[in-house]
C-alpha cells in the first residue's frame, strides 16, 4: 500500500510539473558536477567555465552554451553578469524581443570590455533591404555599439524566398561597413529544407534551427545538418528541451512509467532531465552552440553546469530520451509546415500557432504565447470552423489534434 500511494504521489508530480518541466522543478539539487564540489576543489569550480567550439568557418569559437534573450532582461543585469563570467559568450537577441536589446544595452554600458568577448547576435524580421537598415540601425542603437557579431533574417521558412539576391548584396555592404561580422538566418519551421537550400547559397555564414532530442535522429535532419558542416555554416540549436504545444503533462500509453525512469536515471548519473536534454545536443560536435532562455540564476546555473560537466550520455540514458520522443510524439509539433499548412483551403500558419501554444503549455508564458499570435493575425482563428483542419490533421504524420489547438489557441484570448 505505502509503494502504490508513493507511485501515485509521483505520478501527481509528473502531472503537475510535466515531463517537459522536471529538470527545472528539481531545480539544481542534484547538480554534483561541478557547481556543488569539495572543499578541496572549489577554486577549480570558481574557475571552471563553459567549453567553446568553432562556429562555422568564421574562424571564431563560441560558447556551446548561449544566453537566449528572448524575454525582458532590462533588469537583469546581474544574470547578464553571471552568465558572463561563467563563460556563456554567445548572447543572442532580436529586434522583435521586448526589452531584450535595451537590456544587453544597459550592460555593454555598464561593462563595455566585456562586449569585446562576447559574441552578439540579433535578428531582424524582414527581407527588404530598405526596412533590414532600419531594423539594424534600431538595433544597434538599442544594444549601445557599433556593430555585431551575426545578424539573423528572423524566422525564415522558405530560403529562396525569404533570402533573395538582394539581402545577399545588404549582408556584403553591411560586412563592408563593419556593422555585421558575419550573416545567417534562424528558422522554426521546414527546418531541414531551410538548413539544405541554406547550405547551397555558399554566402550564410550561420543558422539557428530547431534542433533536440526528437529531431535530431531522423534522416532528414541528420542530412541537412551534415549538408551545413560540408558549406562550412555555423549551426546554433534552439528548442532544445522539446517541451509541447499542447499539454503541460502528457498521460498517454507508457509515457509517464518512462519520465519516471528518466527521473531516476538521471539523478542517480547525476544530472536532471533538462541537463541530459542539452547533453543530448551537445554529444553532436557539428552544433556549435545551444541557445537557451535562461530567465533565473536557477537555470543558469543548471545549465552551464552541464555544459562544463564532460560526463557524457549513456547509451540507457540515450535509450530513455527516444523511447520518450516516440510515445509522447502525437503531442509535440515538429515544423514541417509544408505539410500541414499547403493542404487545399488552409490559410493559417499552422505551425507558428503550434509554437505560440508551446509558449503557453511548455513554457507557461501566456504573454509570450499571446505576443505571438498577435503578429500572426489570431482574430482569424476565432472565426475559422474546425473542420476546416480536416485535411491538415490527416496530413500531419504524427496526428495531432490541430483543430482542437487552433481553438485553444483563440482561447487564450478570453
Amino acid at each position: 500500500m505505502e509503494g502504490s500511494m508513493k507511485k501515485m504521489n509521483r505520478r501527481g508530480f509528473i502531472k503537475h510539473v510535466g515531463a517537459a518541466g522536471i529538470g527545472s522543478a528539481l531545480g539544481v539539487a542534484s547538480l554534483t558536477r561541478p557547481a556543488v564540489a569539495a572543499d578541496s576543489t572549489k577554486a577549480e569550480t570558481l574557475t571552471a567555465t563553459v567549453p567553446t567550439r568553432p562556429f562555422g568557418k568564421t574562424g571564431v569559437n563560441v560558447s556551446i552554451l548561449g544566453f537566449g534573450g528572448s524575454h525582458d532582461i532590462i533588469a537583469k543585469q546581474l544574470l547578464m553578469r553571471q552568465a558572463f563570467k561563467m563563460g556563456v559568450t554567445y548572447w543572442d537577441t532580436a529586434n522583435g524581443y521586448a526589452g531584450s536589446e535595451e537590456g544587453m544595452g544597459k550592460y555593454f554600458e555598464k561593462f563595455p570590455e566585456d562586449r569585446k568577448k562576447i559574441f552578439l547576435v540579433t535578428k531582424g524580421s524582414s527581407s527588404d533591404p530598405a526596412k533590414l537598415d532600419q531594423l539594424l540601425a534600431t538595433s544597434l542603437e538599442r544594444l549601445r555599439c557599433d556593430h555585431v557579431d551575426l545578424y539573423f533574417i528572423h524566422g525564415v521558412y522558405h530560403v529562396e524566398r525569404g533570402l533573395p539576391q538582394e539581402v545577399k548584396q545588404w549582408a556584403e555592404r553591411a560586412k563592408s561597413k563593419g556593422r555585421i561580422r558575419f550573416f545567417g538566418f534562424s528558422t522554426h519551421k521546414n527546418m531541414e529544407q531551410c538548413l539544405l537550400d541554406g547550405a547551397k547559397l555558399g554566402w550564410v555564414d550561420g543558422i539557428m534551427a530547431s534542433y533536440n532530442y526528437r529531431l535530431m535522429h531522423t534522416a532528414e535532419m541528420k542530412r541537412a545538418v551534415d549538408a551545413c558542416v560540408k558549406a562550412g555554416i555555423g549551426l546554433t540549436a534552439m528548442k532544445s528541451q522539446a517541451r509541447t504545444a499542447y499539454r503541460p503533462w502528457v498521460t498517454v500509453g507508457t509515457a509517464d512509467d518512462t519520465a519516471e525512469a528518466m527521473i531516476d536515471q538521471f539523478s542517480k548519473r547525476g544530472f536532471t532531465v533538462a541537463q541530459a536534454k542539452l547533453k543530448a545536443v551537445w554529444a553532436n560536435p557539428q552544433i556549435a552552440s545551444v541557445c537557451s532562455e535562461m530567465p533565473s540564476m536557477t537555470i543558469l546555473t543548471a545549465n552551464a553546469t552541464a555544459a562544463m560537466d564532460k560526463t557524457p550520455l549513456s547509451m540507457q540514458d540515450r535509450q530513455l530520451l527516444q523511447r520518450y520522443a516516440q510515445e509522447t510524439a502525437a503531442y509535440y509539433c515538429t515544423g514541417c509546415a509544408q505539410r500541414c499548412e499547403t493542404v487545399p483551403g488552409c490559410n493559417i500558419p499552422i505551425s507558428d500557432v503550434m509554437r505560440s501554444m508551446m509558449y503557453a503549455h511548455g513554457y507557461g508564458d501566456r504573454e509570450k504565447a499571446k505576443r505571438t499570435l498577435r503578429q500572426l493575425g489570431y482574430d482569424r482563428l476565432v472565426k475559422m470552423p474546425l473542420a476546416d483542419f480536416t485535411a491538415a490533421e490527416q496530413a500531419c504524420p504524427r496526428g495531432l489534434p490541430i483543430a482542437e489547438l487552433m481553438r485553444a489557441a483563440s482561447g487564450l484570448f478570453t
